[in-house]
């Protein structure tokens, strides 16, 4: 009987609470994601897997490619075997040139918008319009010179070249279930990375007149065809990066002969290329429990100081990738070690770098690619491939299968800062970590630009903070990366911004305002905030695990993540998808009243006459609903932790909640340990014995 009176009064204070709130019936931030998701089918199912019918057509590459050290060119022809999987006949073949887009009528140079400041002085415009002009307007002759494009019998075939794709015109349908062999030869002049930029390129170092070459996008490759766009044939802009199917790969790649190589793919004739001495150092490093130096730095810098006259040929194998990328260059230290995955294989991690990168990249490079691949394993599944290579850049980080290029360079002295050594440990975790997203779970990067920059980041920064807890590196760290992404303070800046120049996360790569925070920090604090303030860590991994083992060597689209993670778990989210990654709405969640309510009771009214009962007024202020998670204090200095779901925004954005409490409450605080990215907690706490928050009544 005192249950049933005591569960009356407190919905009649509830109903009082909600009578004043006037909710608005066409409140819709709860509303489910079934007009903006496709429409389940037979190739992808509404529990976000793969259908019975799911498909993906795949490309089988060989190839013979020439790098010339004096010219800077690549030459190359290769053989694509095309099998179509796919219910559909085709009738043409994409294929995508993406070195194209540094071709002389390229239209990333007429497309990119810039101004130059009428408050700068004539000095900083002259730097400001050289920047222009190797940037923008280079006379660099960029771009695929193709020279011959021809069947399986050597018959020369019709293709048409559309800026950054080329269409195969095939002379009759490929027929569902079938395959097709054709030929295309082509050479381009490298790019320098450092006066022209670029995912890829050669860097060029006066002493000695060296370069170092890290080779990616080198060669005509297949567009993907799937259900959900038919041809991705998209043109290549710079910015959205690719969608390319998978395939096996066996590729020869001559150089001069005292270059050291390193490639996607396992090296096959190591005895040919390697002396008997880095040969036996290889060999060893492959299960060495710390790296291992196969070549030294005193090795690398008599090596660097002549150049040879000859070649040698490389040849590496891969399979069910969907890429090829490599390094090469007269100059590299290279050291590896082994890594232990739960199924018992053993997988290398390895490091290319120039003495240039020393002391930093022999000191943690490849400790860095071997705690990658442990935590993202960890979280996803193990990694599949035999190697890992994490090689030494001046700029930018750029992933390809199995190698990355990163950059973190000391000063010429061997010094360098905090910032330059977590710059270079967070890059290498990022760049090997693309091995999961998306060259393994491969999404379309064309499109939907955080599908793998914000997974990567996301898990990113799950082994940075593992890093720095390792013996290797607790010298420097004491147990704490300072990550960039993925802790929800970070992204607070950006999201209580001016919302003119702030895009929603299900935005197209191209169209995106504030790219990094867009792309990489918000959907990898999202994710981070649904873990710790929403799901909780064991519902949301196991659910992540679960889209990852879904989706690897496949093709996912944003509603396979999702309703893989809706449905692994049993938890409504269209909600959180909808707020964070649909609206530009941000986290401030304020308090606008905390009363105490006086209730004359007495036994007769059988109720409880030893419970404190507080009033608090809620109010959404940033708009995206989160839920309540309120850390109170008591007046004998005991806490208490209460979590209250985010459906207590249903009804608006305004709402009330009475507490039951045992105690008499000292203070409370809304979001305590900062899990919410809430903008403004000056609205978040009260103390009564302070009265310290100003929109609060005590």
């Amino acid at each position: 009987m005192k249950i049933k009176a005591l569960a009356s009064f407190l919905f009649s204070l509830g109903f009082i609470a909600l009578q004043g709130q006037n909710p608005n019936m066409n409140y819709n931030k709860f509303k489910q994601l079934n007009e903006e998701l496709p429409t389940p089918n037979v190739y992808r199912t509404a529990s976000g897997a793969p259908g019975e019918e799911y498909y993906q057509n795949y490309a089988n590459y060989t190839m013979d490619i020439v790098l010339d050290d004096e010219k800077a060119t690549i030459t190359g022809s290769e053989k694509i075997h095309y099998v179509n999987k796919s219910p559909d006949d085709l009738e043409y073949l994409w294929v995508q040139l993406d070195q194209n887009v540094r071709a002389q009528d390229s239209d990333s140079k007429l497309i990119d918008s810039f101004e130059i400041p009428d408050s700068i002085d004539n000095d900083t415009k002259k730097r400001y319009l050289a920047y222009l002009a190797n940037r923008v307007q280079f006379d660099f002759d960029g771009g695929f010179k193709i020279m011959e494009v021809t069947d399986a019998n050597g018959k020369p075939l019709s293709h048409t070249i559309n800026k950054t794709m080329m269409r195969i015109n095939l002379p009759t349908p490929l027929k569902s279930g079938g395959d097709y062999t054709f030929n295309i030869k082509w050479w381009y002049n490298i790019n320098d990375r450092m006066e022209i930029g670029g995912r890829s390129g050669f860097e060029h170092f006066e002493e000695n007149d060296n370069r170092l070459y890290t080779i990616a996008q080198f060669f005509p490759r297949m567009a993907v065809y799937n259900d959900v766009e038919g041809w991705q044939n998209k043109q290549f802009l710079g910015r959205g990066e690719f969608a390319l199917p998978f395939g096996d790969y066996d590729v020869k790649i001559t150089v001069p002969e005292d270059h050291v190589m390193g490639a996607t793919g396992m090296l096959q004739n190591a005895s040919d290329v390697l002396s008997a001495e880095h040969l036996a150092r290889w060999e060893k490093a492959k299960t060495a429990k710390e790296p291992m130096i196969i070549i030294s730095q005193a090795e690398a810098e008599a090596n660097e100081k002549t150049k040879a006259t000859g070649t040698k040929t490389w040849h590496f194998k891969a399979e069910n990738v969907r890429d090829f990328g490599f390094a090469s260059s007269r100059k590299f230290i290279w050291d590896a070690m082994g890594v232990e995955m739960s199924d018992g294989r053993n997988v290398i991690a390895s490091s290319l770098y120039p003495k240039e990168g020393n002391p930093l990249w022999e000191k943690y490079s490849t400790w860095a690619v071997a705690q990658t691949l442990e935590t993202f394993s960890k979280y996803t599944f193990d990694y599949p491939y035999p190697i890992a290579y994490s090689v030494h850049t001046a700029r930018i980080g750029m992933e390809y299968p199995m190698i990355c290029f990163n950059f973190g360079r000391p000063n010429k002295d061997g010094t360098y800062s905090d910032r330059v050594r977590n710059g270079m440990v967070g890059v290498i975790i990022h760049e090997v970590g693309h091995n999961y997203f998306p060259m393994i779970i491969n999404s379309d990067e064309r499109q939907w630009t955080w599908m793998d920059e914000g997974t990567c980041s996301f898990v990113q920064y799950l082994t940075e903070q593992e890093f720095a807890k390792q013996p290797y590196a607790w010298e420097d760290y004491k147990g704490v990366f300072p990550s960039r992404r993925g802790p929800a303070k970070n992204i607070v800046n950006y999201m209580k911004g001016d919302k003119s120049t702030i895009s929603p996360i299900m935005t197209n790569s191209e169209s995106i305002f504030q790219f990094g925070n867009n792309a990489y920090g918000k959907p990898a604090t999202a994710l981070n905030v649904l873990r710790t303030a929403v799901m909780g860590e064991e519902l949301f991994d196991y659910s992540f695990q679960k889209y990852a083992e879904r989706w690897k060597f496949k093709h996912p689209t944003p509603a396979d993540l999702f309703r893989t993670m809706e449905d692994a778990s049993g938890i409504d989210l269209d909600w959180f998808w909808r707020g964070w990654f649909y609206t530009t709405d941000h986290v401030d969640i304020g308090v606008e009243s905390f009363d105490k309510v006086e209730v004359d009771v007495t036994a007769d009214d059988n109720l409880p006459t030893d419970k404190h009962i507080y009033q608090m007024r809620l109010n959404n202020v940033g708009g995206l609903p989160m839920p309540v998670i309120i850390e109170f204090e008591y007046v004998d200095g005991t806490k208490e932790k209460q979590h209250i779901p985010a459906e207590i925004w249903r009804f608006g954005d305004e709402t009330s909640k009475v507490f039951m409490l045992d105690k008499e409450v000292a203070k409370f605080t809304i979001d305590p340990e900062e899990l919410t990215a809430d903008t403004d907690t000056s609205n978040n706490s009260w103390d009564k014995e302070n009265g310290t928050n100003r929109s609060i009544s005590n």
